[in-house]
């Protein structure tokens, strides 16, 4: 129980008048008796009468000790009543009384000398049923001690919400002694906790009279200002047993450690729904840039207020990265940035995405990469910030958002350190913990992967299209009696680099052999399987064989290359007799266009692709007239994912209807219509126009 020394009671006469009955004092029903100088009873209160059970009349007059003291007790009750008389001590005790119905009961006594004006004396006793003042005495020292030994806080407030009790518990929870509590409100004594939002709350209960249960409270008491206590907190409003409002009562326990277990547990849930969505996010493309970003997405906001990603120079040139002996300084690319809308403008604090930088060997982020450690700094400093950006300007600035926490993490991928994804906090107020290190670690090993593999598909991909151009023909000569436009478009990032070609061969007799191919697969080895089927289809052209026969040919040779298919159509033309011979090879059909006529897509026997092995080839003859067209493609410019084949092949004839004079335009027109930026496969376009033909003179 609190003292109230350090807060003396000052008395307001306006308060003093009758109070309501149902007090304490009715409770144990003190009765009042007083005797003369004899013995006899002079004043009898009506608590007496139900006490003992004569009523005034009765008792008025009479010798106490016969009317009330059964005959063996009386020389003792005598004895006693002289020497309270005589001495004037007073005297209490138990002593058993008769009752007017003839029972006896223990009543406690407490026994005092009065004297009057004239020197008259009088005892005066005050008596109360022993059983039920040893049932509130029992009841109260119950209380008292479940008050104090309890590990719950509890405490009572006046009507005004003061304190007016609270027990150890409480008050170590507080950590305020409790008599520094007494008389004083909730927004002095709890400061740190929302003392708006609890007062609130105490009026409304004290108001309504509808308790309140397990209301959470989360706050930082000042015995532990580290640590982010909980508590579980109950209100209900006191009454007696006549309905009068005396005050408040809360019950506080602290939860403190389910909190944390729950706060560990959302912290947990969190981690994994942050590795699953990268799991998801990361490495959709094989794009380097794109899967830096990707992963900046998925740390910010959920972990970090800002993120970059910094990838080694050297790494994404394809040499072996290090410091620079010449300024001792290590060279990055800045692929991916981003912050959340509290620490936008800390971006400008960062190096533009795509500009290469020197760090010196003492930044944080180069520490990061040359040891291949996580660097942690929880608690930013001027210092740190120095370290942390690259120059005084940048460091000024995320100082002014508010950069309290930093981390960065090594991208290491098949024991190969290729950057660093360095993270801050300013909006979070939590610095980052070695958790929150093993969670970012976690989501760039993931990341590091997929750059990595991006990387060396990038190279492989440069690698390939290289050789791929280097392969194809660069300017096909302008045939006799043909006019020719051609288009070749690899493969885009997102997809894989095919082995589509074209050619047109000059032949004996003004003959031209027009040739379009795609070798199934991707990458370096279809590059090359394109290059040798190319080289080896000019070299059959030159001993003239028929188109057939000279496909069966590149069949058996197709057969021991590495990817061994291949489709192709294969067309001779002959200007003399205005007359075009074609083979095919497992490849999309061609289309003639004739001029005021519909385009036509020609359905002819298809074969097999080649390097199948002893398939039959047909060929086909098809008559030209000067101004008509002969269109041959790869399947890169009719096939989609979305889309059907023939609506697609449809789509090609429509556009070819429409008459156009100039053969560059019509390839443009043709794969602005066709083309999908997001296809994974190469195109190759090859269209001839019949022209007017000389035979030269003998």
């Amino acid at each position: 129980m609190g003292s109230t020394d350090a807060f003396p009671v000052r008395l307001d006469p306006a308060e003093a008048g009758p109070s309501e009955p149902g007090g304490l004092l009715d409770a144990l029903g003190v009765a009042a008796v007083m005797l003369d100088s004899d013995g006899r009873i002079t004043l009898w209160s009506p608590q007496a009468e139900q006490l003992f059970g004569w009523t005034a009349q009765e008792a008025l007059g009479q010798f106490a000790a016969q009317l009330m003291v059964a005959p063996e007790h009386v020389e003792l009750v005598l004895s006693l009543f002289a020497k309270v008389m005589a001495s004037g001590e007073n005297w209490a005790g138990a002593f058993p009384i008769r009752h007017k119905d003839g029972t006896t009961r223990i009543v406690e006594f407490r026994n005092m000398r009065l004297l009057d004006q004239a020197g008259a004396s009088y005892a005066l006793g005050i008596a109360a049923d022993q059983s039920v003042l040893r049932g509130v005495e029992q009841d109260l020292a119950l209380s008292v001690r479940l008050v104090a030994q309890s590990p719950i806080g509890l405490a009572v407030y006046d009507t005004d919400l003061r304190y007016v009790m609270v027990n150890p518990a409480l008050a170590q929870m507080n950590g305020l002694p409790a008599e520094q509590h007494v008389g004083r409100s909730v927004h002095e004594v709890l400061a740190f906790l929302d003392t708006e939002a609890l007062a609130a709350t105490m009026r409304q209960v004290l108001e309504s009279g509808r308790p309140l249960l397990n209301q959470y409270t989360v706050g930082r008491p000042p015995p532990d200002m580290r640590t982010e206590h909980a508590w579980s907190v109950s209100y209900y409003r006191l009454e007696d047993h006549t309905g009068r409002v005396l005050g408040l009562s809360t019950s506080v326990i602290d939860v403190t450690e389910q909190h944390r277990a729950a706060t560990e547990a959302a912290r947990a849930r969190k981690r994994l729904a942050l590795i699953a969505d990268a799991t998801v996010s990361i490495g959709t493309t094989l794009e380097v840039d794109r899967t830096a970003q990707e992963l900046v997405d998925v740390v910010v906001p959920q972990l970090a207020d800002l993120g970059a990603v910094d990838i080694l120079d050297a790494v994404l040139e394809g040499r072996r990265p290090g410091v620079s002996p010449t300024t001792g300084s290590t060279r990055f690319r800045a692929l991916a940035v981003r912050g959340s809308a509290y620490a936008a403008e800390a971006l400008d604090a960062r190096d533009p995405t795509g500009q290469i930088a020197a760090y010196d060997s003492d930044r944080l982020i180069t520490q990061c990469v040359t040891t291949g450690r996580p660097v942690l700094v929880a608690h930013v400093g001027e210092q740190d910030l120095r370290r942390i950006a690259p120059d005084a300007r940048s460091a000024a600035l995320l100082a002014r958002t508010g950069l309290h926490s930093y981390m960065a993490v090594p991208l290491i991928a098949r024991g190969e350190v290729l950057g660093a994804l360095d993270l801050g906090r300013a909006r979070n107020p939590l610095p980052f913990d070695d958790e929150d290190v093993v969670l970012a670690g976690e989501l760039a090993a993931r990341a590091a992967v997929c750059i990595d593999n991006a990387r060396w598909y990038q190279n492989e991909r440069r690698t390939a299209l290289a050789l791929q151009r280097h392969l194809l023909t660069h300017q096909p000569p302008q045939p006799k009696g043909l006019d020719i436009a051609y288009r070749y478009e690899p493969a885009h990032a997102a997809g894989q680099l095919g082995g589509d070609w074209f050619d047109a061969i000059p032949l004996a007799d003004d003959r031209t052999a027009l040739v379009v191919g795609d070798v199934m697969g991707s990458g370096i080895n279809a590059a090359a399987t394109m290059g040798q089927l190319r080289t080896a289809t000019r070299t059959l052209a030159e001993l003239d064989l028929g188109p057939a026969e000279l496909l069966r040919h590149l069949d058996r040779i197709a057969a021991d290359l590495d990817p061994a298919l291949a489709t192709c159509i294969y067309a001779q033309y002959d200007p003399h007799r205005m007359r075009c011979t074609i083979s095919v090879a497992g490849h999309v059909p061609p289309v003639v266009v004739r001029p005021g006529r519909q385009a036509e897509l020609l359905h002819l026997p298809s074969g097999a692709p080649l390097g199948v092995g002893g398939v039959h080839f047909e060929e086909s003859t098809l008559q030209l007239s000067p101004g008509d067209q002969l269109v041959l493609y790869t399947d890169g410019l009719i096939e989609t994912r979305d889309q059907p084949i023939n609506a697609r092949l449809n789509t090609l004839v429509g556009l070819l209807a429409e008459p156009r004079a100039n053969l560059e335009d019509l390839c443009d027109h043709l794969l602005a219509a066709l083309r999908n930026p997001d296809e994974h496969d190469d195109v190759a376009l090859l269209i001839s126009r019949v022209g007017k033909f000389s035979p030269p003179l003998l």
